[in-house]
């Protein structure tokens, strides 16, 4: 991972330093509320209903164990003893003190972390594939790029100030873990018929009231072009971007004004006055940002290994059922990638303890080279897993409740904070979580469904991504009172896809046995080894709609 230099830790500590004393003169009542707005907001500072929340940057969200060893003690001293991952490669803490924020973001910078630029409207944290680096089906690691993209945006003049905030995700392999089109910019990786590898700009992508998948505006980017094209893009958006109407101010406006071919004409003309300047990426520059990401000095694999594991399995159907949903494929021969479930029945999908937060990072330390990942489903991924450890893995992880093996199912819910902490939540989302866990908390249920995604949001800023769920949950305000909203149909991959509405919306306790008739009319229509999304996609909403809504009468 990436480690900082003088520059990078003197710039850091300055902020922090900077920042104490807008703090203090704030407390002192020497800035007003406006004044200190976006201030607090590019530090990662939020007021939320009960209490500040800080958001905490985790680059293309790989973190080390000393950097988790951090959040631990910052859990337990500053907040109420647990911490928040979020859906982009980021971690929240819901209860620091105001006065207290200084001293939180002097603690994280002694292990190269800050809150720059996690909030306001700026280029926020960039992100990536959770497998960036041992995915066997990457074509080029996206990390190096990210931190590339991550250095130039970092308080770039022209950009700290943009109509609304601006997200970057990055993808190196043939299938996109990084929802690269649901993003401002999506950027995909790939090698041409050449074996050069070469960038796919997306723009306009996002969620939030007006749902929009990206669009290619350049199919062919020259690397060494990369940051002059991204300065074009962001010119002009700052340049025609609303400002009156927070609401129309993203990006995504602007392209669906103008059309994705008169966007890419007038970055191509804006681009024209950059291309081959000073911001030209050479290969000196890419080559000392990839050295951060070499790979690791990986064992040979021990033999016996896979007959061990296949007699392990025999043995323990829970081992089991783990190693088919939570360990994936590895490049690497001998190793395997292990994704954390963050998702026990009655916790909040994401929430973390501090002592489980320093559980995390002594397994690290033993079975991940020390390091982990954040992933965009709100769990972590240990990378460089040996599969002669992971049985040993399995049982430590069962013992910490990180071990329920549903990952990728209806089980592994994403789900924003909502109305229990967010002042622009609309409706609770943590407790509409928990009751479809204990409503379908059946196993062999939960793998006869299959792949099945559903993300639930309080609002409609779609921090919960329920655009993109395969079954996706809204909260609403209807004269006070919380009601849900059921889409379905959608999907965040390489075939991304925008749910559909289902009809009018629900009141809380009707949300399980909502989401049971849309299950029981997929398990009832669909084809063999056809997936939810595949049989939303061949039959539409229409029948699902019809027995939803017939039984609810």
């Amino acid at each position: 991972m990436y480690r900082y230099d003088d520059r990078d830790r003197t710039l850091v500590r300055e902020r922090v330093r900077q920042f104490r004393g807008q703090t203090e003169r704030y407390l002192a009542g020497e800035l007003s509320d406006d004044q200190f707005r976006p201030l607090r907001l590019q530090n990662g500072l939020y007021i939320q209903r009960l209490a500040p929340m800080l958001r905490i940057s985790i680059p293309y969200g790989l973190i080390s164990a000393t950097q988790l060893r951090r959040l631990a003690r910052i859990a337990r001293v500053y907040d109420k003893g647990y911490a928040h991952f979020t859906t982009r490669q980021n971690v929240q803490f819901n209860w620091p003190r105001l006065e207290e924020i200084p001293d939180i973001l002097e603690e994280l910078a002694e292990v190269e972390m800050h809150a720059i630029q996690t909030s306001g409207n700026c280029v926020r944290n960039i992100t990536t594939d959770e497998f960036a680096g041992v995915a066997p089906d990457e074509v080029e690691d996206p990390r190096p790029w990210c931190e590339l993209v991550r250095q130039w945006a970092t308080f770039h003049p022209e950009f700290a100030f943009l109509p609304r905030k601006f997200k970057i995700a990055i993808s190196g392999s043939e299938q996109d873990r990084a929802a690269i089109q649901v993003h401002d910019v999506g950027l995909e990786l790939y090698r041409n018929a050449a074996g050069e590898v070469r960038i796919r700009v997306f723009v306009g992508g996002g969620l939030g009231r007006t749902p929009m998948l990206g669009e290619v505006i350049r199919e062919h980017l020259e690397p060494r072009h990369l940051r002059t094209y991204l300065d074009a893009i962001l010119r002009i958006y700052n340049r025609y971007g609303r400002r009156d109407n927070k609401h129309k101010a993203r990006i995504k406006i602007v392209v669906k004004a103008w059309g994705a071919e008169e966007f890419a004409r007038r970055v191509e003309r804006e681009w024209q006055h950059l291309k081959d300047g000073p911001n030209t990426v050479t290969e000196a520059e890419l080559g000392h940002f990839r050295s951060f990401f070499t790979a690791p000095e990986y064992r040979d694999p021990e033999p016996n290994t896979e007959a061990e594991i296949q007699a392990q399995t025999g043995a323990d159907r829970a081992f089991a059922r783990w190693l088919e949903r939570n360990v994936r494929p590895h490049r690497v021969p001998g190793y395997a990638a292990v994704t954390l479930s963050l998702k026990p029945v009655g916790v909040p999908p994401g929430d973390v303890t501090d002592a489980q937060l320093e559980a995390i990072a002594d397994l690290a330390e033993t079975f991940s080279l020390g390091q982990a990942r954040v992933t965009h489903h709100q769990n972590l991924v240990f990378a460089d897993v040996r599969r002669a450890d992971l049985y040993r893995l399995w049982r430590e992880l069962k013992t910490l409740g990180f071990a329920t093996p549903t990952i990728g199912t209806l089980g592994d819910i994403i789900c924003c904070p909502g109305g229990d902490f967010c002042s622009l939540a609309n409706a609770k989302s943590i407790p509409i979580a928990e009751a479809i866990q204990r409503e379908f908390d059946d196993l062999d249920y939960l793998y006869d469904l299959g792949d099945l995604s559903l993300n639930i949001s309080g609002c409609m800023n779609a921090c919960g991504h329920h655009h993109v769920g395969n079954i996706g949950i809204l909260g609403v305000d209807k004269k006070g009172e919380e009601f849900y909203q059921i889409q379905i149909g959608g999907a965040a991959g390489s075939d991304a896809t925008l749910g559909q509405v289902l009809g009018p919306s629900f009141y809380a306790p009707e949300v399980p046995r909502v989401i049971g008739r849309i299950l029981e009319t997929y398990v009832r229509i669909r084809h063999e080894d056809e997936t939810f999304i595949e049989t939303c996609r061949r039959v539409g909403v229409a029948p699902f709609k019809e027995w939803v809504y017939a039984k609810a009468a």
